[in-house]
């Protein structure tokens, strides 16, 4: 069995670590700079190798990119299920400052909320709730 953990590279991974905390609530656990390892690079001493941080309950981990820049894609997105209407768009709210939304968090078919959005940093994020039953 394995245990599965979002990787997030980045161009700062600290300031994108505090935003995600400040934004779904958490904390940064554990930073180790490059500069903590024997024979380290002068111009990577104060670059991230690993971060660990919890936000809206979820552990991530994130690292600055040094050995390749970082490209915004659609590959992946994060999805986050939340309990109540409230807790999604509050946490919504907050991903999309400096954002784009690219599709607004609203009653969707299925019988919860859904919302698309790409935060600041080029991360596409899902937000959902847990699906009610759909009266008919």
């Amino acid at each position: 069995m394995a245990k599965y953990t979002t990787y997030i590279f980045s161009e700062d991974a600290r300031a994108q670590a505090e935003f995600y905390t400040q934004a779904l609530g958490g904390e940064i656990q554990s930073i180790m700079t490059h500069g903590q390892l024997p024979d380290s690079r002068e111009e990577w001493k104060d670059k991230v190798m690993h971060l660990s941080l919890v936000a809206a309950g979820v552990t991530f981990f994130m690292s600055d990119s040094v050995f390749q820049p970082v490209q915004h894609g659609n590959a992946i997105n994060l999805c986050l299920e939340y309990a109540t209407d409230a807790e999604a768009y509050e946490a919504f709210d907050k991903l999309a400052e400096g954002g784009q939304v690219k599709d607004a968090l609203k009653p969707a078919f299925w019988g919860s909320l859904f919302g698309l959005l790409e935060d600041k940093y080029g991360v596409t994020w899902m937000i959902t709730t847990e699906a009610k039953p759909v009266q008919s």
